[in-house]
C-alpha cells in the first residue's frame, strides 16, 4: 500500500495539504487515544484497547508522512522505525466493541492467539530497525511477507472484515438483551462505529486491490499517479478521522451513556 512516494522535491500546495491532513490526523488519534486510558466511565480494558488502536492508528500513519518525505531514503537507520501496526488495528477494534458489550467477560489464556500477528510485526521492526543498515537495504516488501508485504496486506483486509463481523455479532447479540437504558446506548454507539467504519473500509479496500491488480496482473503501475496515490492515502486516512470522530464523541457527549 502506497508503495511509490510523492517526490518531496515537489514542493507544490496540494503535497504540504496532504501532509497537513495526515499530521492533524495523527495529533487527534494520540491526543484522543491517550485520553481514553485516563476515562473512568465504561470498562477500563475497552477503554484501553480504543485508546491503543487510536495511538497504533496515528503512528502508522505517522509511517507513511516519513516515507512521503523520503526520511527513509535521507535516514536509511530509521528505517524500519517500529511504528507500523496494521494487523493489530482489527484486534483491537474486536476486544473494544466486545468488552464494551460484555464488560463482565474474563480475558482468557486462549485470547492469546489473536496477538500473535500484531505481536509478531511489532518484534520484526523492531529487530529490523536495530540491524545495519546495509542488511536494511537488501529487505523490502517481499511479497510472502506477512508483516510488512503484499501477504500482509492481504492478511490485513481479510482479518479486519473478519473481526468487523465477528464484533458485529457481539453487539447485534447484545441488541437481544438489552436490560437497561445505558446499554442501549452502548449498542447504539457501536452500531454506528460498525456500520460506517464498515463503508470507509470498503472504499479503502477498493484501492488497495484495484492498485494491487493493476500492478501484478496489468502491469500498470497506478502508484506512479499522484492523485490516485492522494486518494489512496485518503482512503486510508478517513478511518483514523472517523475513528477520532467517534472517541471524541464517546469522550465528550457520551460519557453518562458509558457510565457502568
Amino acid at each position: 500500500m502506497f508503495d511509490t512516494i510523492f517526490n518531496a522535491e515537489d514542493h507544490s500546495f496540494y503535497f504540504y495539504l496532504l501532509i497537513g491532513v495526515l499530521i492533524f490526523g495523527i495529533l487527534q488519534a494520540i491526543g484522543i487515544g491517550c485520553l481514553f486510558f485516563l476515562k473512568r466511565s465504561g470498562d477500563r480494558r475497552a477503554n484501553g484497547f480504543f485508546g491503543l488502536l487510536l495511538i497504533t492508528f496515528g503512528l502508522t500513519v505517522f509511517h507513511y508522512v516519513l516515507w512521503f518525505l523520503d526520511v527513509f531514503i535521507l535516514y536509511p537507520r530509521l528505517y524500519f522505525l517500529p511504528v507500523y501496526f496494521t494487523l493489530s488495528f482489527p484486534v483491537l477494534l474486536f476486544y473494544h466493541v466486545k468488552l464494551s458489550m460484555y464488560p463482565g467477560y474474563q480475558l482468557r489464556s486462549t485470547d492469546i492467539k489473536h496477538f500473535v500477528l500484531p505481536l509478531g510485526q511489532f518484534v520484526f521492526f523492531l529487530c529490523l530497525f536495530f540491524a545495519p543498515v546495509s542488511y536494511k537495504e537488501t529487505i523490502g516488501r517481499w511479497f510472502y511477507n506477512p508483516f510488512y508485504g503484499a501477504f500482509e496486506q492481504f492478511i490485513y483486509l481479510f482479518s479486519f472484515y473478519a473481526y468487523m463481523y465477528f464484533a458485529w455479532r457481539y453487539v447485534h447479540q447484545k441488541k437481544g438483551h438489552i436490560q437497561n437504558k445505558a446499554e442501549g446506548k452502548k449498542v447504539w454507539y457501536a452500531t454506528k462505529l460498525l456500520q460506517v467504519l464498515f463503508v470507509l473500509f470498503f472504499v479503502h479496500t477498493l484501492f488497495v486491490i484495484g492498485d494491487f491488480i493493476s500492478f501484478e496482473f496489468l502491469h500498470i503501475n497506478l502508484q506512479s499517479l499522484k492523485t490516485f496515490t492522494a486518494l489512496g492515502v485518503l482512503s486510508f486516512v478517513i478511518l483514523l478521522y472517523w475513528l477520532g470522530i467517534y472517541g471524541f464523541q464517546v469522550l465528550l457527549w457520551g460519557r453518562k451513556l458509558f457510565a457502568t
